[in-house]
């Protein structure tokens, strides 16, 4: 690995994609990517006496569902690392609880899948991990609960609001170049502050971090839009979009049908109460692992740069008057070509 400017890391070799296993709730089961995701749950308590329990079980379906798939287990493990919305990351921990592997918990916000992708691909190409489980959840009425402001139930939203995406999201990662698809590069965020103070308005308080952080992406990887077939943000919604898209196009770089955010793309806008379109921890997660994958997969893509947004706020803060800073970490992935196996990354 070595470090390309001030935020970015170039992978020597890689971290290859093995298996993905993602988790639906009902609303994000209905929506347009429905069909993409491995499980679809019929009822948001997932069998559970309470939301926060249910959300647990999501994270470790997840993570069953994407180890069944390449035949490996806990015992194979070298490394997990993921989180969730909840207080003290009860999520990640508790719903893996019965796991014996060194695991990382991160924190992002809804960031945190692609930061804990640069964490597991650092400890791959570094030769200190040979397998590693990454993933997010999150639930929208745990969120409601803990996260989210207000948290009183009923309370209406403006358009601008962003519903909590149910799910979960999980990749298991390898160190051998035998994947489909590879994470070649990660650039780290850094907290943009443009001074929002309204809680309901969360893309437009990212929107300058997607901004930030994918121009450094660019400027310091020397690579161009025109080399990527996606660039994914994590959950900006329709009202961050634009705004992201329209901050391109002002610094003379249209980024044009590209662009595009994963909090649009996981509901239907008809859909009741999607609001702004979807946020929280999973819906990059489930977004990326779920379907933005299979276009590399299936060679319909050759690079995606998913670049998922973070809000950081917490119910004291908004109580406090503070603003909302934004944060957004970015990860490039790449298709591995028949030529293209050696490990090293193409140009």
């Amino acid at each position: 690995m070595s470090k390309v400017g001030r935020q970015t890391w170039k992978f020597s070799r890689g971290a290859s994609v093995l298996a993905t296993g993602t988790v639906a709730g009902t609303v994000e089961g209905k929506g347009p990517l429905g069909t993409d995701f491995d499980l679809r749950i019929s009822d948001d308590h997932f069998g559970e006496p309470s939301w926060e329990k249910a959300e647990q079980k999501l994270f470790e379906s997840a993570a069953k569902i994407a180890l069944d798939k390449v035949s490996l287990s806990d015992g194979d493990l070298d490394l997990i690392v993921g989180g969730d919305l909840n207080a003290q990351l009860s999520s990640f921990y508790f719903g893996l609880r019965a796991y014996s592997t060194p695991l990382i918990g991160t924190y992002g916000a809804c960031s945190t899948v692609t930061e804990s992708l640069a964490v597991a691909a650092m400890a791959i190409d570094s030769n200190n991990v040979n397998y590693a489980l990454v993933g997010t959840s999150s639930h929208n009425s745990t969120a409601e609960r803990q996260f989210r402001y207000p948290t009183e139930y009923g309370v209406q939203k403006p358009p601008t609001a962003q519903r909590t995406v149910t799910g979960s999201g999980v990749v298991v990662l390898g160190s051998k170049p035998f994947g489909e698809m590879r994470i070649t590069h990660a650039t780290i965020g850094k907290l943009v502050d443009m001074g929002i103070s309204s809680p309901w308005e969360m893309g437009a308080a990212m929107a300058p971090a997607a901004f930030d952080t994918i121009q450094a992406f660019f400027r310091e990887s020397g690579m161009k839009p025109k080399d990527f077939d996606c660039i994914a943000t994590g959950d900006l919604g329709y009202i961050g979009h634009e705004l992201l898209a329209e901050m391109f196009r002002d610094a003379g770089m249209d980024l044009g049908e590209r662009l595009t955010d994963c909090g649009m793309l996981i509901y239907d806008r008809e859909q009741p109460e999607v609001y702004s379109g979807g946020s929280g921890g999973a819906c990059c997660s489930l977004v990326t692992f779920g379907h933005l994958l299979d276009n590399l997969s299936s060679g319909v893509w050759n690079r995606m740069l998913v670049c998922a947004t973070g809000a950081l706020l917490s119910s004291v803060t908004v109580q406090q008057g503070e603003t909302v800073p934004g944060i957004c970490h970015a990860v490039a992935f790449e298709r591995v070509s028949a030529e293209n196996t050696d490990g090293g990354t193409k140009s």
